[in-house]
């Protein structure tokens, strides 16, 4: 498998609510231009006791550090599942949801708006969970390659 030429993903901390919508504790943006050798990064943070998202210089990795990361993610992206219905319930119990679009893949779990309760139809077995949890460390790593 190979990494794709064009891709954007997104990592929010903060994905669970209820009555009230989820404040999210941070949210990082990957995207990957064609034709391009690096990807951009944008972070937005929110401060302990503050109510906003603050954001965060721009910054990139190069393809070259983020290409077998992202060929992992990719890869283990492809075989776990999402909720059902979208949102309704955080089915890896991580409080963190990822989101991924490519030309041949688009990858949800969370719900745009977070989860909000109720119970999901999908139930992720423990290999699944354990691959969602790798799934966030490879994101992480990116974060830690970007300058």
């Amino acid at each position: 498998m190979t990494t794709p030429s064009e891709y954007s993903l997104q990592l929010q901390h903060g994905i669970t609510g209820g009555f009230a919508p989820p404040t999210p504790n941070a949210v990082h943006s990957f995207t990957k231009p064609a034709n391009t050798s690096s990807v951009n990064v944008s972070s937005a943070i929110r401060a302990d006791g503050t109510p906003n998202l603050a954001g965060l210089a721009p910054k990139t990795v190069s393809e070259e550090h983020a290409a077998p990361l992202v060929e992992e993610l990719h890869g283990i992206l492809r075989t776990i599942p999402t909720e059902q219905p979208p949102g309704s319930e955080d089915i890896y119990g991580l409080d963190t949801s990822i989101a991924w679009g490519s030309n041949d893949l688009v990858w949800a779990n969370g719900g745009p708006q977070g989860c909000g309760g109720g119970e999901s139809t999908v139930k992720p077995t423990d290999e699944e969970k354990a691959k969602f949890r790798r799934a966030v460390e490879i994101v992480n790593k990116l974060l830690e390659k970007a300058d």
